[in-house]
């Protein structure tokens, strides 16, 4: 395991996730990570403080509330129905031709799958199921950023990413997140991610968020952007309307699909 604390962190969780109850020892996630049980310790306190999980005797597990990263594959299933009607939506409102930046994500690529074949668009994308998947469309023009590649998440991420990013002027960004709060806006659970997601965001002059009702009203651990910085959410009709209002109060404007 590497020193870098957001690696070792990171690697917490996914191990975590694959223990009975979602919880270890301080012992046996030290020996399975090949760390120190001090080390150990530490990283587990810095997730505690960020709502990650809850430390207990001898051991952590994780909250149940939070939303974690699953494999992508497990993702794609989850509100299936639901996601579809979300990228259908997204898709219809996409422009004739363009430059749309595709963020990493279940969601997005279900927008991806949807995306109507006679559009001229040039595609962005760090998704590369996404691009795998638009290929094959004769009108699209489809690029993927490079870097290093997420298993979890099939995703490119990190610092050579951004910086391709940094001259890049897009008319549209769809953004994939893990949790959605008037607090702290688009949360993902990786500080990778959640760097790429916002320097995606932030090339685009117009933003939207494509989000399940399970994820408003959840926190992960890393923000990558405020609602203010979004001009449209997109979700299903199984969201509180109470949170629906307090969203659409914080700023963007809010779709039921």
């Amino acid at each position: 395991m590497g020193d870098v604390p957001a690696e070792r962190q990171r690697a917490i969780t996914d191990l975590l996730l694959q223990l009975e109850g979602c919880r270890g020892s301080v012992a046996q996630i030290s020996e399975q990570l090949g760390v120190t049980t001090e080390t150990m310790r530490r990283d587990l306190d810095v997730l505690e403080r960020r709502g990650v999980l809850r430390r207990v005797r001898g051991g952590a597990e994780l909250l149940a509330s939070t939303p974690f990263e699953q494999a992508l594959a497990a993702r794609h299933s989850e509100q299936f129905e639901d996601k579809l009607v979300i990228a259908r939506r997204v898709a219809a409102g996409l422009p004739e031709d363009g430059v749309v930046v595709l963020v990493s994500g279940s969601l997005t690529l279900f927008c991806a799958q949807a995306l109507p074949r006679d559009r001229a668009l040039v595609v962005v994308t760090n998704n590369l199921p996404a691009a795998q998947h638009l290929a094959d469309h004769e009108n699209l023009r489809v690029f993927t950023l490079p870097d290093l590649v997420r298993g979890l998440t099939s995703a490119s991420v990190d610092v050579w990413t951004r910086r391709r990013l940094a001259g890049l002027t897009a008319d549209l960004a769809i953004i994939g997140v893990n949790g959605l709060t008037t607090a702290h806006g688009l949360t993902t659970t990786d500080p990778e991610e959640a760097a790429t997601k916002r320097a995606m965001l932030l090339s685009a002059r117009r933003r939207v968020v494509p989000v399940i009702s399970g994820e408003l009203g959840r926190n992960s651990s890393c923000s990558c952007a405020a609602l203010a910085e979004v001009d449209q959410v997109v979700t299903d009709g199984g969201a509180d309307p109470g949170l629906v209002r307090d969203l659409a109060a914080a700023g963007p404007e809010v779709v039921i699909a």
